[in-house]
């Protein structure tokens, strides 16, 4: 856990960092302006790039600046200060602010399973030789990290059981470059980034998108009295990103869509960027509500290092009824229906 000094500094870095976007909250009768924020570099942020890039904030009323902040504190910390109203974020940052106190409210997720595949050194050709290995994350707690602990359980392996390593290496792409210089001898990664990977010989250990473990990679977070104080925006805010997958899903944006991909992840092979646009369609949840499984199963994995992450109540972190006043309104049925996808 980041300590409250410490934790204040980092926020006052990320307010100047943001140069003044995150701005008030404006009054309902104007676009609703909200900043906000994203830390990861994958597939998976794509909604997000979506519905700023095609508009669709604006078409419904939210005046979206999409600022990115390094890390998941960060994240929570400028949310809950106010310098961001909403981040796209992992659910450990959020998990372990609430455990400090934090009122947090999760109001979507896009992928509500585990979706990473497990990656070893070309000489290791069974999950047993991992023993006594080097396993890179991007950070310990973080969403990689997660992935790579539940795909090792899955693989009947334990960390310090089975005497693996795990080291705090970057984000993806760096994790791609530890594993071709023989820094690590593993790491979990997606699909758009393992399958370089693979082609080069690296050793594939397990698809952990066939497993249908529950997980959850990124939420729309925000503080509960942001949400209570603005529940159109919430609304809208809703409505942008279930048209941007929408648009996704659509095969026709298929072009589209890949060109965000290789922009956002400065990927310059289309083929592996359209490999990325197949991974992200088939872990789209087309009803994008917060899976409770997944957030518990998160929550097992970090009471392990901080005990008081076990007292929170991570129920009481879900609110699903904007997400369920859109369904109930026909809203998705229509998105969907408008851009040729049955639900």
């Amino acid at each position: 856990m980041i300590h409250h000094w410490l934790l204040r500094f980092l926020l006052v870095c990320a307010i100047f960092a943001l140069l003044g976007a995150a701005g008030s909250i404006q009054p309902a009768s104007a676009a609703q302006k909200i900043a906000i924020s994203f830390a990861g570099v994958n597939p998976r942020q794509t909604p997000l790039w979506i519905a700023q890039e095609q508009g669709l904030f604006a078409k419904h009323g939210v005046e979206a600046d999409v600022v990115f902040i390094r890390t998941g504190p960060i994240q929570v910390a400028a949310v809950s200060s106010g310098a961001t109203q909403v981040a796209y974020s992992g659910p450990a940052s959020i998990l372990g602010a609430s455990s400090a106190g934090t009122d947090l409210r999760m109001i979507a997720s896009f992928t509500n399973k585990l979706t990473y595949t497990m990656v070893a050194r070309p000489e290791i050709k069974k999950a047993e030789e991992l023993r006594g290995k080097r396993f890179g994350v991007q950070a310990i707690g973080g969403s990689v990290w997660m992935g790579a602990v539940l795909g090792l359980e899955h693989l009947g392996l334990e960390q310090r059981r089975d005497n693996i390593s795990i080291l705090n290496i970057g984000d993806q792409t760096v994790l791609v470059q530890a594993m071709e210089s023989g820094t690590i001898d593993a790491t979990a990664l997606d699909g758009v980034f393992s399958r370089r990977l693979k082609q080069k010989g690296f050793t594939v250990l397990a698809e952990l998108a066939e497993t249908r473990i529950p997980y959850v990679s990124n939420v729309i977070v925000g503080t509960r009295g942001f949400f209570q104080q603005q529940p159109e925006a919430a609304e809208n805010l809703l409505k942008g990103l279930v048209e941007s997958l929408a648009f996704i899903l659509a095969p026709a944006n298929k072009a589209v869509v890949v060109g965000t991909i290789m922009k956002r992840l400065k990927i310059a092979d289309a083929v592996v960027a359209e490999q990325g646009y197949r991974d992200l369609v088939q872990i789209i949840d087309q009803k994008p509500y917060v899976s409770l499984d997944g957030i518990k199963n998160i929550q097992r994995l970090m009471k392990i290092q901080n005990p008081v992450i076990g007292t929170v109540k991570v129920e009481d972190l879900i609110d699903n009824r904007p997400l369920r006043k859109l369904e109930d309104s026909g809203f998705l049925q229509r998105t969907y229906a408008a851009y040729g996808i049955n639900k």
